[in-house]
C-alpha cells in the first residue's frame, strides 16, 4: 500500500503541490481566524458536578452573582468611612453604560465585611456583565474598560474572571508569535547542521508550517461543532510543530539513505517507494498511535482536556498526512537535489579533505552501547534509582486550581486578584457557597446556617441570596482554597445534614477543586487502560514481543515520573522560578499531568518504534541480540537525538509564555523528551534488553503469526555492513 501511495505522488507530485499551496491559502486566510473563536474560559470545572449543579441553580433562581468584573477602589489618604469615598464609588460605577451592566455590589449596597480592606484604605465592587455567554460578556467588557478604568478622586484596577480570561486570550496571541519567532531560526539552523544540505533542512520546516496552519483549520473546524478552549491554540502548536518536524527528519534521512543506495534512471522513483514502504510506514502507525493516545482525552468531562484531546488527535494527523503526502511530493521533485547547498560539502572543500567515512558514523553510540551491555545490572539498577529519586518530589504534590496568578506578574487582573487575597478577609471572592433548594422557611435555613457555623475550620456563614424555594449561605474559611483543609472542609460542610425536605449541593472554588479531582480520579483507570492497551498494541506489531511492550510501559512511567517529580521541585516548591520568570502558587493544576502524561505517551513512541524496528531488523538478520542492539543504537542513537533535539527547541520556545501552566507543559515536555531520548534510550533500553537476551522477542505463537503478517517491519533498507560485537560483553 505505502509503496502503491508513493509512486502515485511521485507521478502526481506537482499536482500534490499545487493543491497544498491553495489549501494554505484557505489556512493562512480561514484557519487563523480560529483565534476569535475558541472559548475563553479555562474549562477546568467539572459539568455534572455538585458544584456545577450549585451554580446553575443559584444562577437560575438568584441570577448571576458571578465576579465578571472586579473593582478595585482606593483613595489616597482617605478610609472608606470618610463621607467622601462613598459617593466618589457610586459616581464611577454609575459612568458605566447601564445595557453592559446586569448589576452591582459594593460594601454600602451590602453591608458586608468582605469588601472592605482589613486597613480599611480599600474597597472593590463587584460587576455582572449583560450578555447571555462568556462571548457576550467579553463584547460588553470591551466596550466599557476603558470608562472602568477611570473614576475622578479615586485609583481604580480592575480585576475579575472576564478580565482575566481576555488577558490570558491576549497573551497567547503573543506567546505564539514570539515562540514561533524564537524557534524557527533556531531549528533552521540546527536542521542544516544536522543534514549538511540547505535543502534538505528546509524540508521538515516546511511540513512544520504546513502543520501549523493545518492544526489552526482543523481546531476552527472544531469550533464549529464543540468548544474548544483557547490554551488548545499553543498546545497544538508546539505537538503539531514537534511531530511534523520529527516526521520529516525521519522521513528525509532515510530517502537520502535510499537515494544513496539507489541507480538507474528511476533512482528517485525506487528511492521514494523504499522510504514510504519503511520510514512512512512507521510515522503512519506512529501517528495513528498518538492520535489514538490523545483521543484517551475525550473520555474526560472537563472542556480543557476535551479540548486538547480534539485539536491533538486533529493536529497530529494534519502532521501525519503532511509528512505523507506532501513530503513525498518534495522530495520527488526534488530528487537528488536534496542533498544540494551543502555546507558540509563546502567546508570539506575547503580543507581539502573528503570528510569522515560513513563507517565511522555512530560511533560513540555504539560504544555507548557496548559499555552499558558490559555491566547490564549496574546501569540497569543505577539509572532506575536516578529515575525515581528524581520523580520523589512528585510524593509531596499539592493539587491546586487555575486563577489569575498564571498571568505575568504585574499584569492588572492578577495584581487585583493578590491584593484581595492580602489585603482583604480571607477568601473573601473565593467561599464556600451551600445552595438549599426546597424550602422558603427561614428559620430553618437559620439553623442549618447555625450548624455549618459550628464545623472546624469554618469562620462564618451567613445568607447571601435567597428567593422562593431557595436560598444560598456563603461559608468563610481561613485555609487557602487550594489546600488539603479547604477540600477537608468541603467534605465537612457537605456532611452536614440538611434542613428538613430539602437538597443542599456545596459548590464555589475549593468544592470545583474537589469535584475535579474526583472526576479525573474516576476517570484516569479507564484512560491508563486504554493507553497502556494502545502503546501495548503498537509495541507489539513494531517487535513482535509480548516482554518489550511491557518494558516499554514500565520504562515511560518511570520517565513520566522523574518529569512530574521536576515539575513540582520547580513550579510547585518554587526552585528556578526567578530563572523562569514565574511565580509559584504551591500547587499543581490536576489537568496538567495528565495532559502531558497523554502527549508524552505518544510521543515516546516515534523514538521507541524508530529504535527498536532497527533492532528488530538487526535480529531478524542473524539472530544475536546483543548485536542486534548494540547496531540499532549505531544507526538511530544520532537521529533520535537531533529529533529529541528539535522538539526540545520548539517545547522550549514555548516555555517562553507568559501563561504559567503554558510554562509548565513546555518545561515539562522538554524535560520528558532529553529524559526519554539520553537516559532511557542510551542507557536502561540497552541494559535491559542485554538482561533479558531472547526472551526480548518472545511472543506465543498464534501472536508471533500475527506479527509476521501485519508487523511493522522496514522493508528495503539500504545496505549496510553487520558489525560484530567484541568478545566480553
Amino acid at each position: 500500500m505505502f509503496e502503491n501511495w508513493a509512486r502515485l505522488v511521485y507521478r502526481r507530485r506537482r499536482a500534490t503541490l499545487w493543491l497544498t499551496a491553495a489549501m494554505l491559502v484557505v489556512a493562512a486566510v480561514w484557519g487563523t481566524g480560529v483565534f476569535g473563536a475558541l472559548t475563553s474560559s479555562g474549562g477546568f470545572d467539572t459539568p455534572g458536578s455538585e458544584s456545577a449543579r450549585a451554580t446553575e441553580i443559584a444562577d437560575r433562581d438568584l441570577g448571576r452573582d458571578s465576579a465578571d468584573m472586579v473593582m478595585l477602589y482606593r483613595s489616597p489618604g482617605r478610609t472608606v468611612d470618610d463621607p467622601a469615598f462613598r459617593p466618589a464609588v457610586e459616581r464611577a460605577l454609575s459612568a458605566l453604560p447601564s445595557d453592559k451592566v446586569d448589576g452591582t455590589a459594593t460594601y454600602w449596597s451590602t453591608g458586608s465585611p468582605q469588601f472592605v480592606s482589613k486597613d480599611r484604605t480599600a474597597t472593590y465592587a463587584v460587576v455582572r456583565l449583560a450578555g447571555a455567554d462568556d462571548q457576550a460578556r467579553h463584547d460588553a467588557y470591551e466596550e466599557l474598560r476603558d470608562v472602568a478604568a477611570t473614576a475622578p478622586g479615586l485609583t481604580v484596577q480592575v480585576g475579575g474572571a472576564v478580565p482575566t480570561e481576555i488577558t490570558i486570550n491576549e497573551r497567547v496571541s503573543e506567546d505564539i508569535a514570539k515562540a514561533e519567532s524564537i524557534s524557527m531560526p533556531v531549528l533552521l539552523v540546527l536542521l542544516v547542521v544536522i543534514f549538511g544540505s540547505l535543502a534538505a533542512a528546509s524540508l521538515p520546516l516546511a511540513i512544520g508550517i504546513v502543520a501549523i496552519l493545518g492544526s489552526f483549520t482543523a481546531l476552527h473546524l472544531m469550533t464549529l461543532v464543540t468548544d474548544v478552549s483557547i490554551f488548545a491554540i499553543n498546545i497544538t502548536t508546539f505537538l503539531g510543530l514537534g511531530l511534523a518536524i520529527d516526521y520529516g527528519l525521519f522521513m528525509v534521512s532515510r530517502f537520502r539513505e535510499e537515494l544513496k543506495a539507489s541507480d538507474g534512471a528511476a533512482k528517485t522513483e525506487d528511492a521514494l517507494a523504499r522510504t514510504m514502504t519503511t520510514a512512512g510506514r512507521t510515522v503512519a502507525v506512529s501517528g495513528v498511535t498518538v492520535a489514538v493516545a490523545l483521543s484517551g482525552l475525550l473520555l474526560f468531562d472537563q472542556v480543557f482536556l476535551r479540548s486538547m484531546g480534539f485539536g491533538g488527535v486533529a493536529t497530529v494527523l494534519v502532521a501525519m498526512l503532511a509528512a505523507l503526502t506532501v513530503l513525498p511530493a518534495l522530495l520527488a521533485v526534488l530528487g537528488p537535489r536534496v542533498n544540494s547547498l551543502s555546507a558540509s560539502r563546502l567546508i570539506r572543500r575547503r580543507r581539502g579533505t573528503g570528510g569522515r567515512p560513513a563507517r565511522e558514523e555512530g560511533q560513540g553510540w555504539y560504544r555507548l552501547a557496548q559499555t552499558v551491555m558490559r555491566r547490564p545490572i549496574v546501569f540497569t539498577v543505577a539509572t532506575i534509582a536516578l529515575l525515581l529519586a528524581l520523580g520523589s518530589p512528585f510524593l509531596h504534590i499539592n493539587w491546586g486550581g487555575v486563577d489569575g496568578k498564571v498571568l505575568p506578574a504585574g499584569t492588572e487582573a492578577r495584581v487585583v486578584g493578590e491584593v484581595l487575597e492580602r489585603d482583604f478577609p480571607n477568601n473573601a471572592t473565593r467561599p464556600i457557597e451551600a445552595v438549599v433548594t426546597g424550602t422558603g422557611d427561614q428559620a430553618a435555613i437559620a439553623a442549618y446556617a447555625d450548624r455549618l457555623r459550628q464545623v472546624p475550620g469554618v469562620t462564618s456563614a451567613g445568607l447571601s441570596g435567597a428567593q422562593g424555594t431557595t436560598a444560598r449561605i456563603t461559608v468563610g474559611y481561613d485555609a487557602g482554597p487550594n489546600s488539603d483543609q479547604a477540600r477537608s472542609l468541603v467534605r465537612e460542610v457537605r456532611d452536614v445534614p440538611p434542613p428538613p425536605g430539602t437538597r443542599v449541593h456545596v459548590g464555589g472554588m475549593p468544592a470545583e477543586l474537589v469535584d475535579q479531582l474526583a472526576g479525573i480520579g474516576d476517570v484516569l483507570p479507564l484512560l491508563a487502560l486504554f493507553v497502556g492497551v494502545a502503546t501495548f498494541v503498537l509495541l507489539f506489531l513494531a517487535f513482535g514481543s509480548v516482554i518489550l511492550p511491557l518494558k516499554a510501559i514500565v520504562m515511560n512511567l518511570l520517565s513520566l515520573s522523574a518529569t512530574f517529580g521536576a515539575l513540582v521541585w520547580i513550579f510547585q516548591d518554587g526552585n528556578l522560578s526567578g530563572v523562569l520568570d514565574f511565580t509559584a502558587t504551591g500547587s499543581i493544576a490536576p489537568a496538567m499531568p495528565i495532559l502531558m502524561l497523554v502527549m508524552l505517551f505518544g510521543i515516546s513512541m516515534d523514538y521507541e518504534v524508530f529504535l527498536l524496528s532497527r533492532i528488530r531488523e538487526q535480529y531478524d538478520r542473524d539472530g544475536d541480540n546483543i548485536a542486534a542492539v548494540a547496531a540499532g543504537i549505531r544507526r538511530t542513537g544520532g537521529i533520535i537525538t537531533s529529533a529529541a533535539l528539535l522538539f526540545i527547541v520548539v517545547i522550549g520556545a514555548f516555555s517562553t509564555s507568559g501563561i504559567t501552566f503554558i510554562k509548565m507543559t513546555g518545561i515539562g515536555m522538554a524535560t520528558a523528551i532529553a529524559v526519554d531520548a539520553t537516559i532511557v534510550r542510551g542507557l536502561l533500553v540497552p541494559a535491559t534488553m542485554r538482561l533479558l537476551g531472547r526472551a526480548n522477542w518472545w511472543a506465543p505463537r498464534p501472536l508471533g503469526r500475527l506479527y509476521q503478517r501485519y508487523g511493522i517491519r522496514e522493508h528495503g533498507h539500504a545496505a549496510e555492513p553487520t558489525m560484530k560485537v567484541p568478545a566480553g560483553i
